[in-house]
């Protein structure tokens, strides 16, 4: 590395302009400034709550060139690619793997950049600083969850070891997108298209209506009902919640362009909800949740109503979150996704290498059997 360049570990975000910061992230919703703001402000992701920023900034003679969202970990909860399995085998070992170095968006399995620079040198040099930010900090491991395929590449060339899963996504049709939600139906199966037309008939017979609100339509009681869903969710599920009201509200009033809340209603009051964030290109399907059990409400909440919205405004494609083979029928395909992985003890690193490999095979084998199951007619394609 040069001497202009100069790379700088933040524990806050505080110190860089949103301008500066954002003309690194695009437009993708996932990286901006005020998300991660909004999660650092509202405590869900802090030190208290074992998310320590540790986030890399590279300049040049001054200027922000880079940028590493980055921080040390006391546990593994909220990332959505489980390495429970490698902390218990450190443990049975006598090593700690906590804290351990993650680059990620908390709470958010959504592919996209991590490397926020545009040139490949930068990218490099960033690699090599959170590198030489695991070893010094004497941490177990550091890890990049969802990096797009060309920056996951870009990590294997630095020696990581690539972690292969699937996601489920609906994409558009690329000759300028489907005209309406029957035209999408039209390219699906017979028994696929039927099905997903009973749903919606079955809610529309209990007078169930839909409303989508952006962040700026979206009112502080909208909100509250939301957040009272998103809790329910995960206490129903006999687990705790990540975020909360205030990081919601943060949410909605800085990012209110790339906020869609979807309400469900009956008799005009709110029963269930789901938030996505969207740029002009892509909705992320995120949080769930609903005061009245009713069949089929989940699936046209958080899908068919997503797909709607994709369809109305043009855009090419709908990431629906993690897991969920029930995705498949609703014509979400497979996607695959990445995480790449460096381990500080030899012996520990060459078996998650091994581990990896053989798990590839089965993610190939999964990746086929789903293709083979494709919901679509085989002369409409997938669009």
């Amino acid at each position: 590395m040069t001497s202009k360049y100069e790379i700088e570990a933040l524990d806050s975000l505080d110190g860089i302009s949103v301008a500066a910061w954002n003309t690194l992230a695009g437009d993708d919703p996932f990286l901006r400034h005020e998300l991660f703001s909004a999660l650092h402000g509202s405590g869900c992701a802090s030190p208290e709550t074992g998310w320590r920023p540790r986030f890399l900034a590279l300049r040049e003679e001054g200027v922000l060139r880079g940028a590493l969202p980055l921080y040390l970990k006391d546990h593994s909860y909220g990332e959505y690619v489980f390495d429970w399995a490698w902390a218990d085998a450190h443990r049975r070992c006598g090593y700690a793997y906590y804290p351990k170095l993650l680059s990620a968006v908390p709470f958010s399995p959504v592919t996209g950049r991590r490397l926020l620079a545009d040139t490949a040198e930068h990218r490099r040099m960033l690699i090599g600083a959170a590198l030489k930010m695991a070893v010094e900090s004497g941490v177990s491991s550091f890890h990049c969850l969802f990096p797009g395929d060309g920056e996951a590449a870009e990590w294997k060339g630095a020696g990581l070891a690539l972690r292969q899963g699937v996601q489920f996504h609906w994409r558009n049709r690329p000759d300028g997108g489907y005209a309406d939600f029957d035209e999408f139906l039209g390219t699906l199966e017979r028994d696929k298209r039927r099905k997903i037309r009973q749903e919606r008939r079955r809610l529309q017979a209990e007078g169930i209506r839909f409303q989508w609100l952006s962040g700026h339509d979206a009112q502080p009681d909208h909100w509250r009902f939301f957040a009272g869903c998103y809790d329910k969710t995960y206490f129903d599920h006999h687990a705790s919640p990540y975020l909360s009201l205030d990081f919601f509200l943060r949410l909605g009033r800085h990012m209110p362009e790339n906020v869609l809340l979807i309400l469900a209603l009956r008799e005009g009051r709110p029963i269930a909800a789901a938030l996505n964030l969207h740029n002009d290109r892509t909705l992320y399907g995120r949080y769930w949740g609903t005061m009245a059990f009713v069949p089929g409400l989940h699936f046209e909440t958080c899908y068919y109503q997503a797909i709607e919205f994709c369809i109305a405004r043009g855009l090419a494609l709908f990431e629906g979150g993690a897991q969920g083979e029930h995705k498949l029928a609703r014509g979400l395909l497979p996607a695959r996704t990445w995480s790449a992985h460096w381990l500080a003890h030899p012996e520990f690193a060459a078996a998650v290498g091994h581990h990896v490999r053989h798990e590839a095979q089965g993610v190939d084998r999964y990746l086929d059997t789903l293709n083979a199951r494709s919901p679509f007619r085989k002369e409409a394609g997938s669009g």
